[in-house]
């Protein structure tokens, strides 16, 4: 029986300049069998969505609820395809009816000074981006704007759930849309030797990659990253964290935050002539 990868985990968020309060949130779950399960969230923040904050802090409640019962799922199941048909209908369908709810009981329990146009969930909009690892499969589901981003056990540097087209200046897609289901994208990769894991994986608000000029840049500050935790381990990278999400802030003047696991070089990777365990990108699929 292979031995699960041990994972190290840096996780940091920032107020943005000038900011009065952080509408960001995060969470990691991990497990000593391999199992993690972490998510961001990025509430909107702007007057109509005034309670943005505590919506992004619903949404990755919610998220690791959810994800630990898939992953509950995925560790006792051999199906695959069920497995995938939950990951695409099941699972987007489960976090979004649980926001709504834990919304509701909220506004129930504190009223709205007045509703916005467009419905209570309105106020409590945000982003979500989330993932599971068990051993033999990851999963990460997104809606909305944020970036996964793989380092792959070759140094290949991959953006799995980068929409098709960028969307435009500051609209993105949130968990207050009508039928938020159907738009979350969803990366399915099943992986069978834990050596082809990913050795490096980050969740971050676009507060993060927004303060680089181009794209390029972003991926090349991945890149970075994985070559100093490489050289320096954890814990100086866990150190400078912070400092780096606040220069980054400074620059796109938003709240930043970042959650990364890290495979340690023990747990080593195949050769870059070794072939990659298959995966699929897709959307949700209808139940």
């Amino acid at each position: 029986m292979s031995v699960p990868p041990h994972w190290e985990i840096l996780r940091e968020s920032v107020r943005g300049p000038g900011k009065a309060h952080n509408q960001d949130w995060y969470d990691v779950d991990d497990t000593v069998d391999g199992t993690l399960v972490l998510a961001v969230a990025d509430g909107h923040g702007s007057a109509a969505h005034a309670r943005s904050g505590l919506g992004a802090r619903y949404a990755v409640d919610v998220f690791l609820h959810r994800g630990r019962e898939f992953a509950a799922r995925a560790r006792d199941s051999g199906d695959l395809r069920q497995l995938h048909r939950d990951a695409c209908g099941r699972v987007p369908r489960e976090i979004v009816r649980d926001w709504r709810d834990r919304v509701e009981r909220h506004v129930r329990k504190e009223p709205l000074d007045g509703v916005p146009k467009g419905g209570e969930l309105l106020a409590y909009g945000t982003t979500l981006l989330g993932a599971v690892l068990v051993p033999g499969l990851l999963v990460a589901w997104q809606l909305g704007d944020g970036d996964l981003m793989l380092v792959e056990a070759d140094g290949r540097i991959r953006a799995p759930l980068a929409p098709a087209e960028p969307e435009l200046g500051d609209e993105t897609e949130s968990l207050c849309g009508r039928q938020a289901w159907d738009l979350m994208r969803v990366h399915w990769a099943p992986v069978s030797d834990p050596a082809r894991l990913p050795r490096l994986l980050t969740l971050s608000t676009d507060g993060l990659s927004k303060s680089f000029a181009a794209q390029d840049g972003f991926v090349q500050f991945v890149r970075e990253v994985d070559e100093r935790l490489a050289a320096e381990g954890a814990e100086p990278i866990r150190e400078a964290l912070p400092g780096w999400l606040n220069h980054a802030g400074s620059y796109s003047g938003d709240d930043t935050t970042a959650v990364a696991v890290w495979r340690r070089p023990d747990d080593a990777g195949p050769s870059e002539d070794d072939p990659q365990d298959q995966d699929q990108d897709r959307g949700t699929e209808s139940d």
